[in-house]
């Protein structure tokens, strides 16, 4: 098992290299011009001189394989670099922005395993009713359906015309990050999770739906029913450890799903994450910025598949004694 994580880790820098290596061409070679884009009408007034020196001092004047170079061994160091448009460390940045995706991702990734099992056993078990049949075709509407679109339904819905929930952001209205309690926080932050969700759920539920209807209909158990088991401890003994390997992929899978789902749903609840913070960097050039927020983000997809390799072999002992050979 050890032998088998380290391969994953050596796979896992080669590939976040290779993640750098493009995202950093890229980068430079697209058609924004930096320059102007961080000046705006303020460099049509600036003397070639000046320009010059502001170029020189953002190493925008050097090659790309040098920049790139220099760019990697301060990575390598822990410095990610200064942002051109903020003028702060970008990994000072990050962190506070990606404190807020993180909780919002965390919690729809786990409203996501929740609800999505729960609803598949529920059609399962419950297989050619009506509520198998709402299920389904709940399941096949949010399929279809993309994520902005539902987050707009939903601000509409929930919060201007029932006013559930917020309109949006971490915090009221004109109050302070310190003055807010946890659960205003949370309050804030439930329809943002729910809508980030909703597309992931379908495909998990319609896994453990599939996976349990085998289950159920196998010879193991209808044997257990001729021991007299009820429904309830077959499901619970037999048919969730059975179904959990599938949804188990489709679960961690979802990693960066929620990432790119996190940007529009961040910018239609005006959620103060790392979207708005990614759609400024790439109109603005911002190079630093916009790197190190997708070598984050490839760090946390990496990291989601890492734990479900783990957790193949505590959940089917038989993958960790094929990886031990």
């Amino acid at each position: 098992m050890a032998r088998a994580i380290t391969r994953k880790l050596l796979r896992g820098l080669l590939l976040l290299f290779l993640v750098c290596v493009i995202s950093f061409f890229i980068v430079v070679n697209s058609p924004i011009d930096t320059l102007q884009a961080q000046l705006g009408t303020t460099s049509m007034s600036m003397s070639p001189e000046q320009k010059a020196l502001i170029v020189e001092y953002w190493g925008l004047d050097k090659p790309p394989a040098e920049r790139f170079l220099g760019w990697l061994s301060s990575i390598v160091r822990g410095d990610f670099g200064i942002s051109m448009i903020y003028r702060q460390p970008v990994w000072d940045l990050i962190k506070v922005r990606f404190a807020n995706t993180f909780a919002l991702m965390f919690a729809a990734w786990c409203l996501t395993g929740i609800l999505g099992v729960l609803l598949g056993v529920l059609a399962a078990v419950y297989q050619g009713s009506f509520l198998d049949k709402a299920i389904r075709t709940y399941c096949m509407v949010l399929a279809s359906s993309p994520k902005f679109w539902l987050g707009l339904l939903a601000l509409l819905l929930f919060s201007g015309y029932l006013h559930w929930f917020p309109i949006g952001m971490v915090n009221p209205i004109g109050a302070l990050a310190e003055e807010t309690s946890l659960w205003t926080k949370i309050h804030h932050m439930i329809l943002p999770a729910l809508t980030l969700s909703s597309v992931s759920i379908a495909s998990i539920t319609l896994q453990a739906r599939s996976k349990l209807i085998e289950v159920l209909g196998s010879e193991f158990v209808l044997l257990a029913k001729a021991n007299k088991k009820s429904r309830k401890e077959i499901v619970l003994q037999h048919g969730l450890r059975n179904i959990m390997l599938p949804v188990v992929t489709l679960q961690f899978i979802s990693f960066s799903e929620l990432f790119g789902g996190a940007v529009f749903i961040e910018q239609i609840f005006s959620y103060p994450g790392l979207a708005g913070m990614v759609q400024e960097a790439g109109l603005k050039g911002d190079m630093a910025l916009l790197l190190g927020i997708v070598l984050i983000s490839a760090i946390w997809v990496f990291a989601g598949n890492m734990l479900a390799d783990i957790l193949y072999a505590v959940i089917d002992p038989r993958i960790k004694q094929a990886r031990e050979l």
